[in-house]
C-alpha cells in the first residue's frame, strides 16, 4: 500500500471520525468546509486515497465513502490479568484450590505479562523487610517449579507457605530470610510453587 501525504491522512481521519460519530460518512462539501479548502481539492484527495487503496466511494450515492485502511493512531491495548489471591492454605489441598482462594485482583503490565500464570499472596510478618517486602504487601508470584540461587521464591513446606530467598546447597536447600532477626530454614524436601514477580503496596 502506497504512502499518503499528511493532508490525505487528515482527510481520511476526518472521514473515519465522522463516520463513527454520526453512523454515516461526510459529504465532499462537509470535508471541504471542515478543512476550509475547495471541493476540487477534496476530490483530488479522495481520488488519490482511492488509487492508493485507502478509500472507496460509490459514484451513484451521496455519503458513500468507506474507509479501507484506518490510519488513526490507536492506543496499544494494555494486558490485564485476573490474579487469584490466596488466603490460608488448607493442608493437603492443591495450592489454587477453591478452599485457598481469598478473591481476585486485576493487575496490568508490568506487574503481570501475557502468557504467564500468576497468583498473589498477602505478606505476613517481617522476615523479608531488607528485601523491601513489608507486612501487608501483596506479593505477585509467577507460577514455577524450579528456581536459581538468589531468587525469592514461594515454597510449600509441610503444607505451609513461605516467602524466602532460595539457595541450593550440597545436601539441602537453604531458604534465607532478609532480616537478621530471623534464622534460615534448612530442608531437603521443599516444593517450589512460584518465583516473586512484583510487590503491590497500598497506602
Amino acid at each position: 500500500m502506497k504512502e499518503i501525504t499528511e493532508r490525505q491522512k487528515e482527510v481520511l481521519t476526518f472521514i473515519s471520525d465522522s463516520t463513527e460519530e454520526n453512523s454515516y460518512p461526510p459529504t465532499v462539501r462537509e470535508i471541504a468546509t471542515h478543512f476550509d479548502i475547495s471541493i476540487r481539492a477534496v476530490q483530488d484527495h479522495i481520488t488519490a486515497l482511492q488509487k492508493k487503496g485507502y478509500l472507496t466511494q460509490s459514484q451513484k450515492r451521496s455519503r458513500s465513502f468507506k474507509v479501507l485502511s484506518d490510519v488513526r493512531k490507536k492506543e496499544p491495548e494494555i494486558y490485564m490479568g485476573k490474579i487469584p489471591v490466596l488466603g490460608t492454605v488448607a493442608a493437603g489441598k492443591p495450592l489454587l484450590s477453591e478452599e485457598n482462594l481469598d478473591g481476585y485482583v486485576n493487575l496490568t503490565e508490568p506487574f503481570v505479562r501475557p502468557g504467564k500464570n500468576y497468583f498473589a499472596l498477602r505478606v505476613r510478618g517481617q522476615s523479608m523487610v531488607n528485601a523491601g517486602i513489608l507486612d501487608g504487601d501483596l506479593a505477585v508470584v509467577e507460577q514455577a517449579q524450579s528456581a536459581v540461587d538468589g531468587q525469592i521464591i514461594v515454597a510449600v513446606i509441610d503444607d505451609a507457605i513461605t516467602l524466602k530467598r532460595y539457595y541450593k546447597e550440597a545436601e539441602r536447600v537453604r531458604l534465607q530470610p532478609e532480616n537478621p532477626d530471623f534464622k534460615p530454614i534448612y530442608c531437603t524436601d521443599v516444593r517450589i510453587v512460584g518465583i516473586l514477580s512484583n510487590i503491590v503496596r497500598t497506602y
